[in-house]
């Protein structure tokens, strides 16, 4: 029988240890305002030297962007793992794994959806921009749509809608407690069956709207 004790580290594969120096900066700016959280306080968390975060992630502002733009974007595994079935399934399960996302980045989730400690610049407010409409797109793959389609953009805008009432109920529920997390979840799957399931085809029935000028 091996009696040695286990080994207290191990060696980390480059992802690995960017992912831990990623997880250990997004602590942080949960906790503190951006101002103050400083690269030194990051990579003393992460165990590693300042200059590896420089090497991965370039400056504390280009980390902080990449934190938010990681924050606030549903990823694709999001919809990878919805269950065949019915919209009102789907819909269940979609908003289940939104809240439990939430709920294990509640601090850094609150801060991206209000990044005012860095200052709301042109480029802070192109990634959220962003982040809200790949997130959109990703909602509109779930349930067999497509952005590129004729009413896409339309489809995509509602989308983005219900998004800032997303937001908005996630303050509720996380900052005044005016919500309990089952009212959030009823609340957004509800009106996320209504979106799919009764707007859309209106939408979708009309004439597409005029391309020109359109964000």
């Amino acid at each position: 029988m091996n009696t040695e004790p286990a080994p207290r580290w191990r060696r980390l594969e480059p992802d690995e240890r960017k992912e831990q120096i990623y997880a250990c900066a997004a602590r942080l700016f949960g906790e503190r305002p951006y101002s103050e959280v400083s690269t030194s306080d990051i990579a003393a968390a992460a165990g590693v030297a300042r200059g590896l975060i420089n090497h991965y992630f370039g400056t504390k502002r280009e980390l902080y962007l990449e934190i938010i733009r990681r924050a606030l974007t549903v990823p694709r595994l999001a919809v990878e793992i919805l269950p065949d079935g019915p919209l009102e399934l789907r819909a269940d399960v979609a908003i289940e794994w939104f809240l439990d996302m939430v709920t294990s980045q509640e601090r850094m989730w609150l801060a991206a959806i209000a990044p005012e400690g860095i200052g709301r610049d042109l480029e802070v407010e192109r990634i959220l921009e962003e982040a809200d409409r790949e997130s959109a797109d990703r909602v509109l793959e779930a349930v067999g749509l497509s952005s590129e389609s004729d009413h896409g953009p339309e489809l995509n805008a509602l989308v983005r809608a219900f998004g800032g009432m997303v937001k908005a109920a996630g303050r509720e529920w996380l900052v005044r407690g005016s919500l309990t997390r089952e009212q959030v979840h009823l609340l957004l799957a509800k009106s996320l069956v209504t979106l799919v399931g009764e707007i859309f085809p209106v939408v979708q029935a009309a004439p597409p709207a005029p391309r020109q000028g359109r964000e």
